[in-house]
Formats: structure tokens, sequence, C-alpha cells
């Protein structure tokens, strides 16, 4: 199947040429049909599947007629990054329409915001917070709104956002399509969602996990240890872009810091930063001026970068849902990725939930040449092992064995991420994709 056979205006199968799409992902192949038949749909798919366009050219597609400069579309988001991606897809995507876009969150000036709500604009991209801002001071008129998207509504129950959608919901009218996107089903999510829709159609595409292009491998290690380990794992391994994930904004700002000394082009995405530094942090990332991305959970979703090699969860997340979203950021649209956490003895409970939902054990690495000086791995492994077995409080559901293995099985082992001002990856010369060949996202 290719993009073609949705019947499209010829201008957004222009549209779709230009930016390289080529097939489309089975979440797309399942639901723009539905959403072009004017069906309400629940999507839950995993991250990096193409979510974005299988809402966004339908809608597209709706907006080639009717009134323009009235809000007609509203896509609420629970970040600005992710916020930002979508109203960039709508523009790559309606590049050859009228169609505006205009994105609205918090951390920056109204003035822009409301400038553009003033000319008139189709589709309103927004966080939950500034647009009820907005709301409450008459600057947006949500009356005329035909479709609402709900992107990443688990994450927005995880920050908090219920009651502020359910305020958002009075506003609108209650003849509409609604489309609700999500990666994961808690109980929230799925009571908003029997409320919100009607006779939904629901895509799911596999199991809520991280995808199967993605290897998974934890490295037993002290906290005080794993400044060394992360720059020696660097050192020893060939990798493209990295996404390193910390448990806090100051080990986010201070971890960066620390690998920029070192000769790494890295940078920091916290939520400390100003938007303008945050935007300037990921468009650096994706356009390759960086290597290295350190950041917080802010990150886990929002970036659409597929050409991330690596992600490396430096502290442990706190929950399997948070585990699932910063492993999304590789292995995308059917590329492969690795995924290496750090693991102390207090994470062991974290491991084998993150364990229950993969299905297997994770695998246990210790990197090859190391100093881990009184630190014993095999120590670490051995408790886990046990408790697993049945002498602790959880057991190996397969009964078999998980060993520490050195991490020169990883098949991108050998090199280091590129230093400084270099123009290539460690591994070899920095591969340029030809036009066409980008997967959609």
């Amino acid at each position: 199947m290719n993009f073609a056979d949705f019947s499209l205006d010829p201008r957004l199968n222009a549209a779709v040429d230009a930016v390289g799409f080529e097939t489309p992902t089975p979440i797309q192949e399942q639901a723009i049909p539905l959403v072009l038949a004017g069906r309400d749909v629940l999507g839950l798919a995993q991250t990096g599947t193409g979510k974005t366009a299988a809402f966004a050219l339908p809608i597209l597609q709706r907006l080639t007629t009717g009134p323009l400069r009235k809000v007609r579309v509203l896509v609420v988001a629970p970040t600005r990054e992710l916020a930002e991606q979508i109203h960039q897809t709508f523009g790559d995507l309606g590049q050859n329409l009228k169609v505006t876009s205009t994105p609205i969150y918090g951390g920056v000036s109204k003035r822009p915001q409301l400038a553009a709500l003033r000319r008139g604009v189709e589709i309103v991209v927004a966080c939950p917070g500034r647009l009820l801002d907005h709301i409450g001071e008459g600057d947006i008129d949500l009356s005329n709104v035909e479709v609402l998207v709900l992107d990443e509504a688990d994450r927005m129950c995880d920050m908090g956002f219920l009651p502020d959608i359910r305020r958002i919901l009075k506003h609108l009218p209650s003849q509409r399509q609604t489309l609700f996107f999500s990666a994961t089903m808690p109980d929230d999510i799925r009571t908003l969602s029997a409320e919100i829709l009607n006779n939904p159609a629901t895509v799911q595409i596999g199991m809520i996990a991280p995808a199967e292009t993605v290897s998974h491998a934890i490295y037993p290690i002290t906290d005080k240890l794993k400044n060394k380990l992360l720059l020696e794992m660097l050192k020893q391994t060939a990798t493209g872009r990295v996404l390193v994930f910390t448990r806090t904004k100051r080990r986010a700002r201070n971890l960066a810091l620390l690998l920029s000394n070192e000769g790494y082009n890295s940078t920091a995405l916290q939520g400390n930063m100003a938007q303008n530094r945050r935007q300037a942090s990921i468009d650096g990332f994706r356009d390759g001026k960086f290597d290295i991305l350190v950041a917080t959970d802010i990150a886990s979703r929002g970036i659409d970068v597929t050409e991330i090699s690596h992600v490396i969860n430096f502290d442990i997340p706190d929950t399997v849902d948070a585990y699932t979203h910063r492993i999304g950021r590789t292995g995308r649209a059917e590329q492969s990725g690795d995924a290496f956490t750090f693991v102390t003895d207090t994470d062991e409970p974290m491991v084998r939930d993150i364990e229950k939902v993969l299905g297997e054990p994770l695998e246990r690495r210790r990197l090859p040449d190391f100093d881990y000086g009184d630190f014993v791995p095999e120590r670490q492994t051995a408790i886990a092992q046990a408790q697993q077995n049945g002498t602790g409080s959880s057991r190996n559901r397969r009964g078999g064995r998980n060993p520490v293995v050195n991490s020169d099985r990883s098949p991108r082992s050998g090199g280091g991420v590129n230093r400084g001002s270099r123009k290539s990856w460690s591994g070899g010369p920095r591969q340029q994709r030809s036009p066409g060949t980008r997967r959609s996202g």
C-alpha cells in the first residue's frame, strides 16, 4: 500500500512526496481511512510508529474544503516539544494548502500567539494550561471546532492535566470528531476515552511496549561510578545520536556540561531552561549539531528524531510507562536501536517490573576493561537471580539464568561517539540519507 491509495488531495500527495514519506506505517494504514470517514478513533500504539501523520493527513484533507480563518481543529498535547512537533508536521504536510496552524503553550510570550489567533487559523496545537489562559481571557473561539485530537493522553494524565482537559471539553461543540491517541491505557485514560468518544473504532498496533526493533541491556553499577561508566561506554561503543535520560534537572545540566568538557558535542534539555533554549537544544540535536542530548523525562515524548541509535538511562525511570516512552525515542519507524540502563541495588524492583512488560529477563552486561573498583556487578546479578528464582520477592518466569555479559556483544561496539567539532562518527563517515527515504513520523 502507498499514500496514493488513500485518495488524498493531489496537493497533499505532493507534500507527502516532498517530505520523503514512502509507505504508510501500520497505524497510518489503519487509522487514516477511519479518520477520513469521520469516525471517532481510539489509537493505541508505541511511540515512533507514525501517529502524528496518521491524524494530520486526514485532518488536512478535511480542511481542503470549508471556511478558513476559523479554529476548526484543536490538538491538545502534554508538552511544548510535542506541540511544536505536531505543528511542524501540519506545516510540512500542509505546505501546498492555505491552511494555517499555530502552537500555543506556556513559557513564552502570549503576544505572537494572540496575534496568530486574531489573524485567524484553522489548526491550534496547544498545551492545556496556556490554552485555558487564552480561553479565560476570551482570546480564542472554539465554537467552530470540528475535530479534537488528544495526543499522548496517558502522559497528560501523568502530568496532572486531566482536570484541565475536562475544563477544555466544556468549551467545545458536542458534535465533533474526536481522535484519542495513547501509548498505554491506565484506568483514568480508559474512563476518559469512554466519556468523550462516540462509538469509536479502535486501532491498536502491537502490544503497548517498546518496539521490537530495540535491544535492551542493563549495567549494574553504583551511583558514584555512573559518570565514569558513561564516559567509558561512549569511548567503546560506536553510536549515532545518543539520548541520555537523568532523573533530575540538576543532574541533566551537570552531566551535559561534563560531556562537553570531555570533548563531546552535547547539550541539555530540562524544565528550568527557557523555551528558546529548549527548542535550540532539540533543533540542534535533530539537525546534527549535537550528538548527545542529556534530558529529563520532558524529552521522553515529542522528539521525532529517527536517527537516535542509543537511549541510555543514566537513572532508571520511576515507572514502566516512563521506560517505554524513553526507549521509544530509538528504534523508530522500524529502525534498530539500543537501550542501555544503569541500575543500582535499589533499582531491582523496577527492573523486574520492566521485565514483566518485555516478557523476558533483561540482559545484564559488564563493560570490558572498566575499573569497577570494589563493586562486583556479578554480586548484584546473583542477588537479582536469587530473587527471580524464588528466594526473593519475584520468581523468574522462564527459570533461566540471566548472566552478566560483556558489552562487546552489542552490534555497534567498537567505537565511540564523535567529539568536539569533528564531522564524522567515530565508526566512519557520517551517513547521509538520500531524499525520499524518510519513513513517516
